[in-house]
């Protein structure tokens, strides 16, 4: 066995199949929708599973996730890789903007702003994501987040744009 070998590491990652979540999503209020998630009802994005991340708490404009970094997050130069940070603020920005939306509506990112302000290492600590809408119109929505320790030190903050889709109304326009 080479010393390569003998250094490896494994981790077994599981999730349920996402196409209950998108069938559960068309039924319910954005926030109805991610309070389900947060409760386990219906499953939440592979992603999170991947990542090892999670949602831990949703209220109308504001949505929170959870990560403990770990060493399988690094880089090849030996902190957390920055998109580990990105896409938690990416989770937590879209899903406060979900959190504003009715049945039957959506929406993508159009932009994210991603700003590093510290390193992360597996030493860190649980990370907390903050994210709060801003303003949510009839096409476009934005939102901030912050990346913080449990002291609430500051390592990221980030700011999207969305687009919205609702249901089309009365005459078939959207």
């Amino acid at each position: 066995m080479s010393e390569a070998e003998s250094d490896a590491r494994t981790r077994t990652v599981t999730w349920r199949d996402y196409r209950e979540g998108v069938t559960a999503a068309k039924t319910m209020s954005g926030l109805e929708y991610l309070r389900a998630i947060v409760r386990g009802e219906v499953p939440g994005a592979p992603i999170a599973s991947l990542m090892g991340f999670a949602p831990v708490e949703v209220s109308e404009g504001r949505a929170v996730f959870e990560v403990e970094p770990g060493e399988y997050h690094y880089n090849p130069i030996g902190t957390v890789h920055g998109g580990l940070a990105a896409t938690l603020l990416d989770s937590a920005l879209g899903c406060a903007v979900h959190s504003t939306l009715p049945v039957g509506a959506g929406y993508t990112t159009l932009e994210l702003h991603v700003n590093m302000v510290r390193a992360i290492s597996q030493d860190t600590g649980k990370l907390t994501c903050t994210g709060e809408v801003i303003h949510v119109g009839g096409r476009v929505a934005t939102a901030q987040a912050k990346l913080t320790d449990a002291s609430g030190k500051l390592y990221a903050h980030g700011t999207t744009t969305c687009m919205v889709f609702r249901p089309a109304g009365p005459g078939g326009r959207e």
